[in-house]
């Protein structure tokens, strides 16, 4: 995994090109009709019921706007809300509060509905000994946000990125020439970078997963769309050789049945490609 430097370079990176994106040469709507002098306090309003997520994240924007402003909390990260709850007050340069609001919108919008949905996993998942991870199916420039949410929501962070973990998909193992000559040319390829990067490699099916156990000196094997049946053979052949993953066909009605199967890890896309913003609003008082 990154490293905490890395994931506040990633942030800071991310603030820095939506506002670029969003103000431009200047927030010219404010700049018309909002005195420099100004000064104002706006409250963050919930619209909706869930998880919310991203208020640190905002202290981070509204930083980098205007460290001058101020940011009274009244609800963390994590916790439960619901409509009518005000997460916390923002006061300082009108100009300021206005040329962040959007940004900070956008971010506690989409975090707090990647969090609910996390959380509402997890919840399905208690009892059972299986985590609930992320993947790479992310917001192109918002991924260390959307990850930052599902940590928040409760759940685990997959590798972030290409640079961070060895994964083999069936399409690396089929270009390589099958599982064996991907896994040794990883290795080889790991000891020659001087590189200290965990494998995890996707089985197909009971044969591959064989395969990959006679290759040995892999970290995770992921069981891609393997049915129930299929995942409880994996998961007692596997047994304590290394760690196991489902992936595929993921959803509220078949999680719980696969983390019976025994699985160490649940992965799915969903808790960050197929979610509804919570409404959430930034009100003048």
């Amino acid at each position: 995994m990154i490293s905490q430097q890395q994931l506040e370079q990633e942030l800071q990176l991310l603030i820095a090109n939506a506002i670029r994106e969003d103000v431009g040469d200047g927030d010219h709507s404010s700049l018309a009709c909002i005195p420099a002098t100004a000064q104002g306090k706006a409250k963050l309003l919930v619209k909706d019921n869930g998880i919310i997520a991203g208020v640190a994240f905002a202290k981070m924007i509204f930083d980098y706007v205007d460290p001058s402003l101020v940011l009274e909390t009244f609800i963390a990260d994590g916790s439960p809300v619901k409509h009518g709850d005000v997460v916390f007050h923002v006061s300082g340069s009108s100009q300021s509060i206005l040329k962040a609001e959007r940004m900070v919108l956008n971010s506690m919008q989409r975090m707090s509905a990647i969090a609910t949905k996390t959380n509402s996993y997890v919840k399905l998942l208690e009892g059972t000994q299986t985590k609930i991870l992320d993947t790479r199916k992310t917001t192109p420039g918002f991924r260390v946000a959307e990850k930052w949410a599902v940590k928040i929501g409760g759940g685990e962070n997959h590798r972030f990125a290409l640079y961070d973990m060895v994964m083999l998909k069936d399409n690396h193992i089929d270009f390589a020439g099958g599982i064996g000559l991907a896994i040794a040319k990883t290795k080889a390829y790991l000891k020659d970078t001087n590189k200290d990067l965990k494998i995890i490699v996707e089985a197909r099916d009971l044969d591959e997963v064989k395969q990959i156990l006679q290759a040995g000196g892999v970290y995770r094997i992921l069981l891609d769309n393997f049915d129930y049946q299929t995942t409880k053979q994996a998961v007692q052949l596997i047994a304590n050789q290394c760690l196991t993953e489902s992936s595929g066909n993921i959803n509220e009605d078949t999680l719980r049945h696969y983390a019976d199967c025994g699985v160490n890890y649940i992965s799915s896309g969903a808790l960050t490609h197929s979610i509804y913003n919570m409404d959430l609003s930034l009100k003048a008082i």
